[in-house]
C-alpha cells in the first residue's frame, strides 16, 4: 500500500490498482500546489469530519466530478453537503470493505479547541496496518496499539510537542506520517521534522519526512 500526502491531512492511498483519498481540505489547495485534478482516478472520498482545513467544498465538488468517486463520511458531513449538490454515503462505527481496502471505522472526540463546538468525527485503521486518527489523541485509540503505521497530527492549536510525543508512546506505532502542518511555511515544518525525528528515533520508531506534496511511502 502506499500513501502519498498532499499537503495538512491529504492523504492518498493506493492498493492493488485502487485509489482511496482522505480529507482534501482547504490547505491542500490553496496555494495551487495541489490541484483536484490529481485525485481524477479515485474510487472513494473519505472526510473524517466538517473542518475546513479536512473538506475544500469546491475541491471535493471537482474531484467527484473528475472521477465518479463515492464520498464517505458522517451524517454531519452529509447534512452539509446535500444543499451543495453532494451525496455521502454516511458510516458508522465497525469494518466496511471499499475496493480492495478494509476499514474500520472508530467515532473518536475531536480535540479540544476555543469556543467551538466539536465536530463528528471518524478515525480509520486500513488493512490492519495504518492507523488515521483524524483529530484525535482519544485513549479510545489505544486499541490500535502497535498499529505499524500512524497518521500522527503533529501542529495544531490544540497541540504541543509533548501532548505529541505522550500519543506515540501511548500507541507505540512502528512508523510515522506526519500530517496536520499545512498552515505552516515550509522552513517552518521542516524544523518541526527536525524536532520530532530525533526524538522518536531514540524509541525505535520511524518518522517520514514527507513535508512536500507528492512525496510517500510504502507499507
Amino acid at each position: 500500500m502506499k500513501i502519498t500526502k498532499y499537503i495538512h491531512s491529504c492523504l492518498l492511498l493506493e492498493h492493488e490498482g485502487e485509489q482511496l483519498l482522505f480529507d482534501p481540505g482547504k490547505f491542500s489547495f490553496a496555494e495551487k500546489r495541489v490541484s483536484p485534478e490529481t485525485f481524477r482516478n479515485v474510487s472513494t472520498v473519505v472526510i473524517t469530519h466538517q473542518h475546513p482545513d479536512h473538506l475544500d467544498v469546491d475541491a471535493l465538488r471537482e474531484i467527484v466530478r473528475l472521477s465518479g468517486a463515492t464520498v464517505l463520511s458522517t451524517q454531519e458531513v452529509a447534512d452539509m453537503l446535500a444543499p451543495q449538490g453532494l451525496q455521502v454515503q454516511v458510516v458508522e462505527e465497525g469494518e466496511l470493505e471499499v475496493g480492495s481496502f478494509r476499514l474500520e471505522a472508530v467515532a473518536v472526540p475531536h480535540e479540544p479547541i476555543l469556543d467551538s463546538e466539536l465536530p463528528q468525527m471518524l478515525a480509520f485503521f486500513i488493512n490492519g496496518k495504518v492507523l488515521n486518527p483524524a483529530d484525535s489523541f482519544s485513549p479510545i485509540l489505544q486499541k490500535f496499539k502497535r498499529a505499524e503505521v500512524l497518521i500522527l497530527p503533529v501542529m495544531a492549536p490544540f497541540l504541543t510537542e509533548l501532548r505529541v510525543a505522550e500519543f506515540v508512546r501511548q500507541l507505540e506505532p512502528q512508523q510515522l506520517v506526519p500530517v496536520h502542518d499545512g498552515y505552516a511555511k515550509d522552513f517552518f515544518v521542516e524544523q518541526r521534522y527536525d524536532t520530532y525525528e530525533p526524538h522518536f528515533a531514540q524509541q525505535g520508531i520511524q518518522f517520514h519526512r514527507l513535508a512536500q506534496p507528492g512525496q510517500s511511502i510504502t507499507v
